[in-house]
């Protein structure tokens, strides 16, 4: 027993050395083989399966170490286990894992490995507890990756704006990068440009000094500049911002969450142009791949974006699968997957089925009812059925009697040529304000547009009883005491002149200052008048004596013509170009005047008499007023000289 113990014992030493060197070596693939020789000969060796199943995780065969951990049934492998499931992206399990193994107080590996599964579930209060806590009892040379990962969980937090988050450290570049992240959250974007612009050179000069390659150092700028390009985005400089993104998708990157969210980002800056395009990136980001990479929120917002694309492109069977499914996947945009179907239904012309839809969805969720009756009156305006969309106006309740609401249903009565009836809304709206104690600038306000509308209608009864309310709130406001007085003089001039006696006088609103500044304004004369005006206006200071000047300006006598009779009238037609004088004569004959041709440019002079005006009688008054040739003469290009054809010098023109 003891010679077949010892070559035994001999194979298990030198195959545990073998196992210590490659692992020293990090040559993973090597050791397992070593750790399965000593499986060959102790199959039940504790050690041996704990090496096995750390080889494997270290070589990636996450799948493959938890198969083994369950056949082998190596309870005592907890964290081992719970690793793989959370590799795996089974974060419940791994919880589970961890939980039911009744460590108490954890480890620290298990404490910060389901701190990070906590994080993977999304349940960030109980993560940053647990980190803080972490950070709290821990001092090692990880502090700054703890740090970094509280500021991680911070930013998600900051989501809710009403949460608070704490302060983040700013030492390394991904702490500004998460810093950055919570400004953005917070929807202080030009705050998060700065910082993220920061991130980028601290990650640039990092990676630099640790000798990285360049394409090592784009792969994590990339993820920056991606989150900057976001920022950009929602600043409203989209151009800026799909730059970038193109840029980075130019890159390649391995990080397909990266990949997922600059592609969705870019679908929205295409939004209905570019659709060709925008279906690839979409398929980029929905791929199975970035499942487990991306949070819910991120993948509901890639869902959504993937419905309004087939909403773009008038996909309309595909709209309706999709915005079902979306509903179906994320409860909480169920209103929204409904909207994008309904207005997929308008599009189609089907707004009475989109109306039912909306109204069913109303009666059983009483907190979209509200919402969801707005969408039924843009419907039912599309359909151009005012009437209907009035009376769904008016069912909202108490909430008819708000400023948008009570403009539209003005808007809608005058549509239909029912002013009595927006008459008597606004007055029951201004009922309810006053009886429920509003504000008085609310209050105000609703007089005011009450009485203007009343006045423009002509009711002047119903305007002056609106207007001595308005009054009633502020006596001294002169402009609401004007209307009144022109209110009144329309059926009740005496109390018209009553109230006009109230009226702040005219010298109290001006001063001769603002009247002499007014007429001396230039805007309302001529440039000789304004500089006479001002030259009038000048006057001499009690110290200087006025000296009476003698008129300079002499009036010139005008020059006759050296042949002038006084006794002779002179021709009343002198004023007139000599053309137009009755006694004008124009000089016929001549070598000049044969030898004009009449007609346009380049024509024969065969053909110019037919154009030359002045050889044919003029129509007399009765004649009609048709157009001398009624057929078109053919160009000189089309004629035939008579005597034969003559041998054209040059080409056709």
């Amino acid at each position: 027993m003891s010679k077949d113990a010892n070559p035994r014992e001999a194979l298990i030493k030198a195959a545990y050395a073998d196992v210590h060197k490659f692992g020293n070596n990090r040559e993973f693939d090597k050791a397992v083989k070593a750790v399965n020789r000593i499986l060959g000969v102790a199959p039940d060796d504790p050690t041996a399966l704990h090496c096995k199943v750390v080889c494997l995780v270290q070589l990636s065969k996450f799948e493959e170490a938890y198969k083994f951990i369950e056949k082998n049934r190596l309870s005592s492998l907890v964290f081992e286990k719970a690793y793989c499931e959370y590799r795996l992206n089974k974060q419940q399990q791994a919880l589970k894992t961890i939980d039911d193994a009744g460590l108490q107080p954890l480890p620290e590996n298990l404490k910060e490995l389901r701190t990070q599964v906590l994080y993977r579930l999304e349940r960030y209060d109980e993560c940053l507890d647990s980190y803080r806590d972490i950070i709290k009892n821990t001092s090692d040379e990880y502090e700054d990756e703890r740090r970094t990962n509280l500021s991680a969980v911070a930013a998600n937090l900051a989501v809710d704006q009403a949460k608070e988050v704490p302060q983040v450290p700013e030492d390394t570049y991904e702490q500004y990068f998460n810093s950055a992240c919570i400004q953005a959250n917070r929807q202080k974007y030009a705050e998060a440009e700065r910082k993220l612009r920061t991130s980028e050179k601290l990650c640039r000069e990092f990676l630099e000094e640790e000798g990285a390659s360049e394409e090592e150092i784009l792969e994590e700028v990339d993820v920056i500049r991606v989150q900057l390009a976001y920022v950009l985005q929602l600043q409203g400089k989209t151009k800026e911002a799909g730059i970038i993104y193109a840029e980075c998708l130019r890159h390649k990157p391995k990080d397909v969450a990266l990949v997922a969210v600059a592609s969705n980002n870019s679908v929205v800056i295409n939004k209905d142009q570019n659709v060709f395009d925008s279906k690839k990136k979409i398929r980029a980001a929905l791929a199975d791949a970035c499942e487990p990479k991306l949070t819910s929120r991120q993948k509901q917002v890639i869902a959504v974006n993937n419905c309004l694309l087939a909403l773009y492109t008038n996909a309309g069977d595909q709209v309706q699968q999709l915005s079902q499914k979306l509903a179906q996947s994320y409860p909480q945009v169920e209103f929204e997957a409904l909207l994008i179907r309904c207005s997929q239904l308008a599009k189609d012309r089907k707004h009475k089925e989109a109306i039912d839809q909306l109204q069913k969805f109303a009666a059983a969720n009483k907190s979209h009812a509200f919402v969801s009756k707005f969408a039924v009156i843009q419907l039912q305006l599309l359909q151009g059925n005012r009437k209907d969309a009035i009376e769904t106006l008016l069912s909202l309740g108490e909430a008819k009697y708000k400023p948008g609401v009570v403009s539209a249903l003005v808007s809608l009565y005058l549509g239909t040529d029912n002013k009595t009836a927006a008459s008597a809304l606004l007055k029951s709206a201004v009922d309810w304000y006053k009886k429920n104690n509003v504000s008085s600038g609310d209050l105000s306000d609703m007089w005011r547009q009450a009485a203007e509308f009343h006045l423009r209608g002509g009711a002047s009864e119903t305007a002056a009883s609106s207007l001595e309310e308005l009054l009633k709130l502020n006596a001294n406001d002169t402009k609401v005491l004007a209307q009144l007085v022109i209110a009144y003089a329309q059926f009740q001039p005496k109390r018209a002149l009553e109230l006009s006696r109230k009226l702040p006088k005219l010298e109290t609103l001006t001063t001769a200052s603002e009247i002499d500044a007014l007429e001396a304004a230039n805007w309302v004369m001529s440039a000789k008048a304004a500089k006479k005006s001002a030259n009038a206006k000048i006057e001499p200071s009690p110290s200087t004596p006025i000296e009476k000047k003698k008129n300079q300006n002499r009036k010139r006598k005008g020059k006759l013509p050296k042949n002038y009779n006084a006794e002779v009238a002179p021709d009343p037609e002198r004023w007139l170009p000599k053309y137009e004088r009755t006694g004008f004569r124009k000089k016929r004959g001549g070598a000049r005047g044969k030898d004009v041709i009449k007609g346009s440019q380049g024509m024969a002079s065969g053909a110019a008499d037919q154009y030359d005006m002045s050889n044919r009688v003029n129509l007399s008054k009765n004649s009609p007023a048709t157009p001398v040739y009624q057929e078109t003469t053919p160009g000189p290009r089309q004629q035939h000289r008579k005597g034969g054809h003559k041998k054209k010098k040059g080409g056709r023109f």
